[in-house]
């Protein structure tokens, strides 16, 4: 067998029966507290405190329910999509982990190379993910106090900055999808601004989400269709 039909036919179909396995043994663990608490000590919320709390979430949180998993399948691949949801850490750790060992590689995103390079970035990244997160448990409160306040204060600036590396490394290659992209940003913020979004209440800062991502993207497949029939008018002259 060939390295082609063993990813297609060996390699993908088990990462996606294990995937299923460990994020469904993970949607079971999240849930395991708090079902032995109330099944056990007998803590039941009622109904409405559930309810106000679920709106409350989904108001804040319910767009990237809907935009994570489609923006950043490309990037991630498979295997990387199930290991990303699963650990967490998305958009601080597994994405940029992901996009600079593909960049490293020098493979191109989406393909099978990308996905293996991609999965075995996301690998490390959660090794030392782990590591880390061990020892900022441990001595994290004695290591920031010693910290003065300014290195502390610009700590608040890490997950800003590596969303503009991130950008700032796809804007490299397709520099006219990321003009377009920051026109569709600041024109969706400038309409929550301004209270054009008031209507929605408690929803609005999610749809300013869904209009950027799912704008860019619709202007990356028009841009990217453009450059094709581009380049096939070129082939054909």
């Amino acid at each position: 067998m060939d390295k082609k039909s063993y990813y297609s036919e060996t390699y993908m179909p088990g990462i996606i029966r294990w995937g299923k396995a460990t994020m469904l043994l993970g949607i079971i663990t999240m849930f395991l507290p708090p079902l032995v608490f109330s099944a056990v000590f007998g803590y039941w919320p009622p109904i409405s405190a559930i309810l106000t709390g679920t709106l409350a979430q989904i108001s804040v949180s319910g767009a990237f329910y809907v935009v994570e998993p489609i923006s950043y399948f490309p990037i991630l691949g498979i295997p990387g999509t199930y290991m990303t949801f699963l650990s967490g850490n998305t958009s601080n750790m597994r994405l940029p982990c992901s996009s600079v060992a593909q960049e490293a590689a020098g493979v191109e995103f989406g393909s099978r190379q990308g996905t293996i390079i991609s999965t075995i970035g996301i690998g490390v990244s959660v090794i030392v993910n782990i590591i880390i997160l061990t020892i900022g448990a441990i001595g994290s409160n004695v290591i920031l106090g010693i910290l003065p306040e300014s290195v502390t204060s610009a700590l608040n600036f890490l997950l800003p900055a590596l969303f503009g590396a991130v950008f700032g490394q796809f804007a490299v290659s397709r520099p006219k999808l990321a003009v377009v992209s920051i026109v569709i940003v600041f024109a969706a913020n400038w309409l929550s601004k301004n209270g054009y979004l008031n209507f929605l209440g408690g929803f609005a800062g999610s749809v300013v989400i869904l209009i950027a991502v799912f704008g860019s993207i619709f202007a990356g497949s028009l841009i990217y269709k453009k450059e094709l029939a581009d380049d096939t008018e070129e082939q054909v002259k």
